[in-house]
């Protein structure tokens, strides 16, 4: 059985030339996407973008395509994409410590770094962990807080926090097909389906051994790295410690296009207050995917990582 995802991989993107790189990390090898400048760009700047709970590094060419002459960098966090298979523990500081060995391998020094939902956090963190390595923090809908209650379990956690989006995850398809008709129906994607939307999701796709095909995502990961974000000491220290500029971008409506979003105003008021470095602005007319896997979402995201660029050449 095949996927699109070969032919994915290798989808050009005006004004950038793509390649995979391999990083050897802690169980095994993790897949990082490189988006280089085409033409060439002389010393062009770096970014890292970071993906969300059970995205992959293909949830950016959106961004990567309105940021010309930037040299983009996104990996498959561990557990998901062509990272999936990596053994050994997940959680925050895992994720830093891959994104460190992602930069080394590239010969990055320092760069701003981009995280959408949970990659918000990865990036929280990281930033914590590894000071010297980011310049600038662009938060898209996630890296605050959420608002959960106390005493959950893992699976609660993401039941809760994820709903369908973890549900799938057991799931079983008989064909890319099958897996785009699923997401055909939901809500976030209603008026925002593009060709470019269908080849991020049959990456996501991979061989279950037994005829059919499962997301990559695994399960156990997700619900390591959501027990972490939301009940670990990692993020609040990071917050604690946050001495990078930081932007904050957040959107009314959440995972199922539904309102208030990750954040309702009112715990959205508060965390802010509890972080009061991190510049914050709520961009109407989105959901929590659309922010990013849209061309209108795309843009808002772009112009801020390009003004972000722009401070630190300045």
């Amino acid at each position: 059985m095949t996927t699109d995802a070969t032919r994915v991989a290798e989808t050009p993107r005006v004004g950038h030339r793509y390649r995979t790189i391999d990083v050897p990390v802690e169980g095994g090898d993790l897949r990082v996407g490189v988006w280089d400048p085409d033409p060439a760009v002389p010393d062009a700047p770096d970014v890292l973008l970071i993906h969300g709970v059970t995205s992959s590094h293909l949830a950016w060419p959106f961004v990567v395509d309105r940021l010309p002459g930037v040299r983009a960098i996104a990996p498959d966090l561990r557990g998901r994409g062509a990272s999936n298979g990596l053994d050994g523990p997940a959680g925050m500081a895992a994720h830093a410590a891959d994104l460190a060995a992602a930069l080394d391998a590239l010969g990055i020094e320092r760069t701003v770094v981009v995280g959408h939902s949970m990659g918000a956090f990865v990036a929280v963190v990281f930033a914590h962990l590894h000071p010297e390595r980011v310049s600038r923090l662009v938060l898209v809908d996630g890296g605050l807080p959420l608002d959960v209650p106390a005493g959950l379990t893992a699976d609660e956690l993401v039941a809760g926090i994820l709903g369908p989006t973890a549900a799938r995850l057991s799931m079983r398809f008989a064909d890319t097909g099958d897996y785009l008709r699923f997401w055909r129906r939901h809500p976030a994607f209603q008026t925002d389906w593009t060709p470019e939307f269908e080849h991020y999701l049959a990456y996501d796709l991979v061989d279950d051994g037994a005829g059919a095909l499962r997301p990559a995502t695994s399960y156990a990961t997700t619900a390591e790295d959501t027990a972490d974000m939301n009940t670990g000491t990692s993020l609040p220290e990071a917050l604690a410690g946050l001495v990078h500029p930081a932007r904050m971008l957040t959107v009314p409506r959440g995972l199922q296009d539904e309102p208030p979003g990750l954040y309702a105003p009112e715990h959205l008021e508060r965390v802010l207050e509890a972080a009061p470095s991190i510049v914050h602005e709520r961009v109407d007319g989105f959901n929590h995917y659309t922010i990013v896997l849209s061309p209108a979402g795309a843009e808002v995201v772009a112009a801020v990582v390009r003004e972000e660029l722009a401070a630190v050449e300045g």
